[in-house]
């Protein structure tokens, strides 16, 4: 979404993040219709939707970095514990405006979210996996974060942040 908003400008990112945020919601909320609260099948559905999201099979397993559709999962499954993600990505977000180091606080803030709000075990394995692979696919960010190029938000180019 962020390269879209780049790229594209604010309409185009805003209508990519509520398709991104939808292939992780509707999976889940169909799966709880169909099974109703299963958490051992509701969670491989969430992954399902999750990995789809980072390596999709239309795009020669390739995808995004994860972080829109995880919050469709987990307002699926678990939306206290993405309150809690959120106010991590917010908090970030204000004071440094990366939005690359507000996901990575997001995806880090999950797991002990999912586990605070007393979820099933199922839901918290998940969550570490999720938060794991998020991180993972933001390793290029990574490395500009630590050399101080990864841009700031309104940026359009990837100049050293100040």
């Amino acid at each position: 979404m962020t390269n879209v908003a780049r790229a594209g400008g604010g309409r185009a990112a805003a209508i990519t993040f509520v398709g991104d945020v939808a292939k992780g919601l509707i999976p889940v909320l169909a799966a709880q219709a169909i099974i109703g609260s299963v958490p051992p099948a509701l969670a491989l559905v969430g992954f399902a939707a999750f990995a789809g999201s980072i390596a999709s099979i239309f795009l020669g397993f390739r995808g995004g970095r994860g972080v829109s559709t995880s919050l469709g999962v987990w307002l699926g499954l678990a939306p206290a514990a993405i309150g809690i993600a959120l106010l991590f990505f917010a908090i970030l977000i204000a004071t440094t405006r990366i939005v690359s180091l507000a996901s990575i606080g997001a995806a880090i803030a999950l797991p002990a979210a999912v586990a605070a709000v007393g979820t099933n075990r199922h839901y918290i394995l998940l969550a570490i996996l999720m938060s794991a692979l998020v991180l993972l696919r933001h390793r290029d960010n990574i490395k500009r974060l630590m050399s101080g190029e990864e841009p700031k938000m309104g940026s359009r180019s990837r100049k050293p942040a100040e």
